[in-house]
């Protein structure tokens, strides 16, 4: 069955026929117009009465769906600058290492030795040294930063070159680093080296999620995070043997974010999801916001994060 092409009338008819109540058509026009159906439609399964049964819940709203949907929009803009501190502070202290003991200039630090010596890496750190060069190649008349060091000193340093590096060729570039390098950089953040690097996958790919505009709340990771101090302390339920929040959901992320990022960081990150939290559920009617913490991976008492001293890392 092919998808044709819906006016906005015919778009408001289809929420309507599904049960949803759409008291002011001209503004949901107007919202539909700028924002996309697609895209409001993506958070229907909130509002749906079962898995079964897609029609809406009695007495939902579009303006209930479409605060969803700026709920999420301002989740992404919230993760996604602590997100980008993390990327800019883990850039500066991969580089700083490698430079200080390898030099910074590309010769001296693209160079394989100065990596994992493990055979079943040896590819991996082949591949990763390429894309690096590759990068290096590309940008070097392209990024003003990159450009200046080509130009007037003939090569770009480490610290320059992470600048356009994507956070995922630095999560990469860590997985090939020899174990005292991996160590010392671990080190810094409390961390033992697998669980860093578990950690800078799903930043990766939160970061992305958020940088192309998909749905955050409710995302589920491949990767999953380690039990840990986080899921006794904040009581959080377990069933099968397993930490019900905090593993594979958005929680998972706001556990690395509490590791990785400075106090007063995190405070003023939690305090901004509170905030948005608090103003979405002020706009919910038919459905408890506790559903909505729900597909997030949330406890209830997630705030209480806040309050848990940095000593238990």
């Amino acid at each position: 069955m092919k998808k044709e092409f819906k006016t906005l009338d015919e778009q408001i008819n289809i929420f309507k026929a599904k049960g949803l109540k759409v008291d002011n058509p001209e503004y949901a026009k107007d919202v539909l117009f700028r924002e996309n159906y697609f895209f409001l439609n993506g958070y229907r399964h909130l509002f749906m009465k079962s898995n079964v049964d897609r029609r809406y819940i009695d007495g939902s709203t579009f303006e209930e769906l479409y605060s969803m949907f700026l709920f999420d929009r301002t989740l992404r803009n919230i993760l996604f600058k602590n997100i980008l501190i993390i990327e800019n502070n883990i850039k500066s202290i991969i580089s700083y290492q490698l430079s200080s003991k390898y030099g910074y200039r590309e010769k001296e630090y693209l160079v394989p030795k100065n990596f994992t010596a493990n055979k079943e890496k040896s590819r991996q750190v082949v591949d990763i040294l390429k894309k690096m060069k590759r990068q290096i190649n590309f940008n070097a008349s392209q990024h003003s930063a990159t450009s200046h060091y080509v130009n007037n000193y003939g090569y770009i340093p480490l610290w320059v070159l992470v600048k356009v590096l994507s956070f995922g060729i630095v999560g990469e570039l860590y997985s090939i680093l020899k174990k005292e390098d991996q160590m010392s950089i671990a080190d810094i953040y409390g961390l033992d080296v697998d669980t860093l690097a578990n950690y800078l996958t799903i930043l990766s790919n939160y970061r992305n999620l958020c940088a192309h505009e998909d749905i955050v709340f409710c995302n589920k990771t491949q990767r999953e995070l380690e039990d840990n101090v986080y899921h006794k302390l904040l009581n959080i339920p377990i069933m099968d043997d397993e930490y019900i929040y905090g593993k594979n959901d958005l929680f998972a992320l706001i556990i690395v974010l509490k590791r990785m990022l400075k106090d007063e960081e995190f405070s003023n990150f939690i305090e901004e999801i509170k905030h948005n939290i608090e103003n979405l559920e002020m706009n919910l009617h038919s459905i408890k916001i506790d559903k909505v913490l729900d597909g997030m991976g949330f406890p209830k008492n997630y705030y209480d994060l806040k309050n848990i001293n940095e000593v238990v890392k």
